[in-house]
């Protein structure tokens, strides 16, 4: 897909998507206005979680392939998770402070969240360390396979544990209103489409900045 047009897309659902937000989904009768956060927090939490998801299978693509390209989208899909997953955990706190007018508490969902955000900024971390390129990327594959542990336990948590969090993906949408549940879906495809053009530059961009380092090692050699 020509990135130009993808972002051309994008940008247009992401507009689309606001446009539902605030004209479409009617205003919560408990929280007013602040409850329209979730719009944004849901989507960015669902992104995190399959930006995961595809550093693990890429991460093992690149253990049995040896693919520097799938090494490059497995870092990718790392950086975004990981602005992503941000992004749900501080809007999560703002509609928390709204909710439970706290800010932060220890629920189950929220740990292995943190937890989760903690893992993979450490591999980010771990992508940046002075080792030859191709034992980093062995090493990152091997904790981008590992780390995922956490992704299914943030995503059942609320099952498994008492959970003041609300249980959204369930029977009859979690008992949202049909505009509410419109709205929520529209702007997860609108964030995904986002996700997708995101994904997209940062690999040229990893794949751009590897060929000029394996070209500085070939002039100095």
């Amino acid at each position: 897909m020509n990135l130009a047009i993808a972002a051309l897309i994008s940008g247009i659902a992401l507009c689309v998507g606001q446009y539902f937000i605030w004209m479409y989904a009617p205003v919560e009768m408990t929280m007013g206005l602040v409850q329209k956060i979730f719009y944004t927090h849901m989507p960015m939490a669902v992104w995190a979680m399959i930006s995961f998801f595809v550093v693990f299978i890429f991460s093992a693509a690149y253990l049995l392939k040896r693919n520097i390209k799938y090494d490059y989208i497995a870092g990718a899909a790392a950086e975004i998770g990981v602005v992503f997953s941000g992004v749900a955990l501080i809007t999560g706190s703002l509609w928390g402070r709204a909710a439970w007018n706290v800010w932060w508490t220890w629920d189950p969902r929220l740990t292995t969240t943190l937890i989760m955000w903690f893992v993979y900024a450490a591999y980010l971390v771990l992508r940046t360390s002075p080792m030859s390129a191709e034992r980093r990327s062995l090493v990152c594959a091997v904790l981008g396979i590992v780390a995922f542990v956490d992704v299914p336990l943030v995503f059942y948590s609320a099952r498994l544990w008492r959970s003041v969090h609300p249980n959204i993906i369930g029977a009859k949408g979690g008992g949202m209103e049909p505009e509410m549940l419109t709205t929520l879906l529209v702007n997860v495809v609108a964030f995904g489409l986002f996700w997708l053009v995101l994904l997209m530059v940062r690999f040229r961009q990893l794949h751009l900045s590897g060929k000029l380092d394996a070209r500085m090692v070939w002039d100095n050699e």
